[in-house]
């Protein structure tokens, strides 16, 4: 009898929490045993992260899980901002760092539904700039490494935008004459210039020769801020505007955009400082609006982006991509003789969609999950996957970069195991 006053308590206690922050979301909020999570094992969910807070390893975070289009677990740990002793809420704003991709992406496809762009067509179609490419190859003469810059073997398409086969790197995965020439550019500079443009961007990304041949090779790199300058060009007008009008205000993403306004500065997730790099300033309205890691938003806002992949393309009452250009996206798009990068993403057992990791296999993986299921990630400590199989749906935000792998390598673990019908 104790112990079942006890589990009534903590049930109470659990909807007053995710009541509260009802209005936040669009999804309804359920008791989690009505979509098969067990509310016990969702418990070591809150111990795991109070844990984390307790030990300062992160200032704090927000999770929320969803299965069937309904949402079973949304909760906030520890600080917003340490320095300033602010909790973190469900509305805490985060800087998402590469979570813009697959909206980029999206909006990209988009697009192509349209006949705007096509997935074949050549990048220079667009920007002039990428007509002759070269590639930077390391070459031995007497046992002594060089570099040798020959011109590439095919054009870059739409295509290998999406799927980051354009040649295009950071930089920071792994070492070459390519990748070294990026690091000690203007382009190699954290943050870039305040004054340059998508124009000026691209402009400049030009001039450096590609890591590998287009279609060859599988590298994460700046493929998608390219993505995001072409459907600029494509829709006439701002990337920034063509996202607010096509998907933040269809998925009722009111948090979302490449700044924070005045008026929401108080709900800014911020890192502790002395520990961790520093992150980018979202106070100011950038003038390049990036498509690869521009973007800040909420765990409620992304969560209404994932639903609607998750549902077809459709959110609420309206029709974002068709069914089939989801299946499209969500796809393995890289075949076999397509090597991959050194850097440790997508990942074993794991290929590359249009915006998204695509897992092939129910094994291989060392991490939990399904055939089929797809995520991505953000520098800054921001995580989220999709498992069709499971009509699952699972987001975490932190601003930790030091603690982001652990935290994505937890959050699988903790998912899965709560599930248990």
């Amino acid at each position: 009898m104790f112990f079942s006053k006890i589990l009534l308590i903590n049930l109470v206690v659990f909807f007053l929490v995710i009541i509260s922050n009802a209005n936040e979301i669009s999804l309804p909020i359920v008791n989690p045993n009505e979509i098969g999570l067990s509310e016990k094992r969702l418990n070591y969910i809150d111990k795991t992260f109070n844990e984390l807070v307790e030990n300062n390893e992160i200032p704090g975070a927000v999770i929320a899980i969803s299965r069937y289009g309904k949402v079973g677990y949304l909760k906030a740990f520890g600080m917003q901002d340490p320095d300033k002793k602010i909790k973190m809420s469900i509305n805490s704003i985060f800087r998402i760092y590469s979570m813009t991709k697959p909206i980029v992406s999206v909006g990209a496809m988009m697009l192509n539904e349209k006949g705007k762009i096509y997935l074949d067509e050549k990048l220079e179609k667009y920007i002039p700039e990428f007509t002759n490419m070269y590639i930077s190859q390391e070459v031995f003469e007497n046992n002594i490494s060089k570099e040798a810059i020959i011109e590439a073997n095919r054009k870059i398409k739409i295509h290998d935008l999406l799927r980051h086969t354009s040649g295009f790197t950071y930089g920071i995965f792994g070492d070459s004459y390519a990748k070294r020439r990026l690091r000690n550019s203007v382009l190699g500079k954290r943050p870039l210039p305040a004054t340059m443009t998508s124009n000026d961007f691209v402009k400049e990304l030009s001039k450096y020769p590609l890591a590998y041949n287009p279609g060859e090779s599988w590298e994460y790199g700046r493929s998608t801020d390219v993505l995001g300058r072409v459907i600029e060009i494509a829709s006439k007008v701002s990337l920034e505007t063509y996202l607010n009008e096509n998907i933040f205000s269809t998925l009722n993403m009111k948090d979302t955009g490449f700044y924070v306004k005045r008026k929401n500065f108080s709900r800014i997730a911020e890192p502790f400082k002395e520990k961790e790099p520093n992150l980018i300033d979202i106070t100011k309205k950038p003038l390049f609006f990036k498509g690869g890691h521009g973007l800040v938003s909420t765990v409620s806002d992304y969560l209404n982006f994932c639903y609607m992949l998750l549902n077809g393309g459709r959110f609420e009452d309206k029709q974002v991509l068709s069914k089939k250009t989801v299946e499209f996206m969500t796809a393995n798009h890289l075949d076999n003789k397509i090597r991959r990068s050194t850097s440790r993403i997508p990942g074993n057992g794991y290929g590359f969609g249009l915006g998204f990791a695509v897992r092939e296999h129910d094994g291989v993986s060392t991490w939990p999950g399904s055939k089929g299921d797809f995520y991505w990630l953000g520098y800054g400590g921001t995580y989220f996957w999709i498992d069709p199989k499971e009509e699952l749906i699972a987001i975490s935000m932190t601003q930790s970069v030091t603690k982001r792998d652990k935290i994505n390598r937890l959050m699988r673990n903790l998912v899965y195991q709560s599930i248990n019908k």
